[in-house]
């Protein structure tokens, strides 16, 4: 049984109640958070991502599916995962290539640009897990929740008052699913950075979440701090040429 159909069977206030019984025996906090994400795919099954579910399972167990996939995104958020390096080696010929077009580089030089192209790989990695959790801690308070995990399709953030958002954190990489319509409830859209030039879009979304508080200066202590209260979320290579611990 996939998600969809076990909802549509339970209708939607025995699907509350089963997640309900179930976040509890989970140890995720209910009232705090999860109900009102899992809310809005009770509410329309359509914005459940992916196929959650299987032939073995029942209703209680894909709705336990479901749960597990949220809790899972917020225990992996960026202040506490530990991120693993790049599972693949450099390809050599890059350094070929790159020599090749820049003859006054040396061997040292080709491979701190392999190792820095790497680290920079992975710092984007983590970019966007970043992001999310800058406004989940700053948006609760306003009644907008993170739906970790990516559990309610083509949408971040869900307010108590059912409103929708999806962030993103360059324009260039919009979805433009994000601009579909359910039950007469339009998902806000919003982009950190113009991907052609430096130009910072946190005025928009501070319209959009009625606060002021949403900076880059504010984002950048929040990486900062992040980073230094958990190193291990940025993977760096062992072998890396700057002899990072």
């Amino acid at each position: 049984m996939i998600l969809k159909d076990a909802i549509q069977k339970l209708g939607y206030k025995n699907s509350l109640e089963t997640a309900k019984d179930l976040a509890n025996e989970m140890g995720l906090d209910w009232d705090g958070c999860v109900s009102f994400i899992f809310k809005i795919i009770a509410t329309d099954p359509e914005r459940i991502p992916g196929k959650i579910g299987s032939k073995a399972d029942n209703e209680v167990s894909v709705i336990r599916k479901w749960l597990k996939r949220y809790q899972s995104g917020m225990t992996s958020r960026a202040s506490r995962r530990t991120s693993n390096p790049p599972g693949t080696v450099a390809d050599p010929i890059i350094e070929v290539i790159v020599g090749a077009r820049l003859t006054n580089l040396d061997t040292k030089d080709l491979e701190k640009i392999t190792y820095a192209h790497r680290l920079g790989m992975s710092a984007e990695n983590i970019l966007g897990l970043m992001l999310e959790e800058y406004l989940a801690e700053n948006l609760k308070e306003l009644g907008w929740h993170c739906a970790w995990g990516e559990t309610v399709k083509s949408v971040d953030f869900v307010k108590e008052d059912g409103s929708l958002l999806q962030i993103k954190n360059r324009s260039n990489s919009e979805n433009s699913s994000s601009s579909s319509v359910r039950n007469g409830t339009k998902i806000e859209k919003w982009y950190r950075i113009k991907a052609d030039r430096i130009e910072y879009m946190w005025d928009a979304l501070n319209k959009i979440c009625g606060t002021s508080n949403l900076s880059e200066k504010a984002f950048v202590k929040f990486v900062n701090k992040t980073l230094k209260r958990n190193p291990q979320c940025l993977a760096v290579e062992k072998d890396n040429p700057w002899e990072q611990q």
